[in-house]
């Protein structure tokens, strides 16, 4: 509101809604690194409720978000389902489908971290009963907002590698260790593995890239003894314009590849090194607090160029895009608002699902797996 109006003149009121309330179920690594510190840095946003019956997490959450409720269960939030504008899922990817079910049907929007479903058949059936609704249903593709994603995209924007022929794109980490929990679960129920996990990832990223798929074939192996689920897999993906993705997601690389390659007729593009922004998050750094965010050395850009690697100085460097994750609760926001449009829709969600579930079967039968012919995914659920 301005102050000081001089006399005889009518005092203006500048009205701003309500920040939406959020609701976010889980409290392990998506729902404390990525979900809460994103919701709070987020204009336009509250986080009112965290729900965890863990007490180690509950004393967390509390001490980094002490204006924020607790619940020990979901069943507190449909409870109170009047008081909140929006339901994030950050559970284990087994409780995904019931619990986005069971918001929608409460009247709430839902953002649901990845993968959203276990299958396409289910994300779609979401998609449909949030369509019946009205209600905004996305999905947490972040690795969108990475900055080698955005500096790649740029440069395809304005054409600076001609015309692509093949993307690679490897998700890789050294973990020779198993960790425990759900993601290296084998029970099918659990959707874990990192086909499910990374793969994701780096396949929502080329489908967003370079459109739909028409073939898979993929490789995948459990490597690391004791382990139950998937942890190395290669993934090719035969688009309709004819660019080829060879995708790599792997728990057990001792020496990382580059994060992109990527090979036009006009040059190529060779990226290493991950986004900062989820170390960033691990250690505690927040998007809100004033610093720069997203942002890497120059010594990390990646090059651009032809006939020459650039590891022996072959191109030049690109300055590398910041990336921003904030990006994504921005447009979360500006949907529910209606000023823009869902950034995920479940149904781009389903695409991505329709891959995983190929490239799953290829690696059983060893066959090359035909897609379904592409849909319209740009519809608001």
């Amino acid at each position: 509101m301005t102050g000081n109006a001089t006399p005889g003149t009518p005092v203006v009121s500048e009205t701003f809604p309500p920040a939406l309330r959020v609701g976010l179920i889980g409290y392990g690594l998506a729902g404390s690194v990525f979900h809460a510190p994103l919701i709070a840095a987020a204009e336009g946003l509250v986080l009112d409720t965290v729900v965890t019956s863990d007490e180690e997490r509950r004393a967390r959450a509390r001490a980094e978000f002490p204006a924020a409720r607790l619940a020990a269960s979901p069943e507190e939030l449909w409870q109170r389902a009047d008081e909140l504008d929006l339901v994030v899922i950050a559970s284990p990817n087994r409780t995904h489908v019931p619990l986005a079910t069971t918001a929608i049907e409460a009247g709430l929007p839902v953002v649901v971290d990845k993968p959203i479903a276990g299958t396409a058949a289910e994300a779609r059936r979401l998609a449909t009963l949030a369509r019946e609704r009205g209600l905004l249903l996305s999905v947490f593709q972040n690795r969108r907002w990475d900055n080698d994603f955005r500096t790649l995209a740029r440069l395809l924007a304005d054409g600076e590698l001609g015309t692509v022929q093949r993307f690679e794109s490897r998700f890789e980490r050294w973990r020779p260790q198993l960790k425990g929990g759900w993601r290296e679960s084998g029970d099918p129920q659990e959707i874990g593995g990192l086909l499910y996990d990374l793969g994701s990832h780096v396949v929502d990223q080329a489908l967003v890239l370079f459109g739909p798929g028409v073939r898979v074939y993929a490789e995948s192996d459990v490597r690391r003894p004791g382990a139950a689920a998937d942890d190395d897999t290669f993934l090719a993906l035969t688009h309709a314009n004819g660019v080829r993705s060879h995708l790599y997601v792997s728990a057990t690389a001792a020496q990382l590849g580059p994060r992109f390659r990527v090979l036009g007729t006009a040059a190529g593009y060779v990226k290493y090194g991950l986004d900062p922004q989820e170390a960033a998050l691990r250690t505690g750094a927040r998007p809100a607090d004033g610093r720069p965010w997203g942002e890497e050395p120059e010594s990390l850009w990646g090059r651009i160029g032809s006939g020459e690697s650039p590891l022996t100085g072959g191109g030049a460097p690109v300055p590398t895009v910041p990336g921003d994750y904030r990006a994504y609760y921005a447009a979360v926001t500006d949907a529910l608002r209606g000023r823009g449009d869902n950034p995920v829709t479940a149904l781009q969600a389903a695409a991505t699902l329709d891959v995983l579930e190929a490239a799953r079967h290829s690696a059983r039968e060893g066959v090359t797996v035909s897609l379904p012919p592409a849909t319209d995914t740009t519809t608001d659920a």
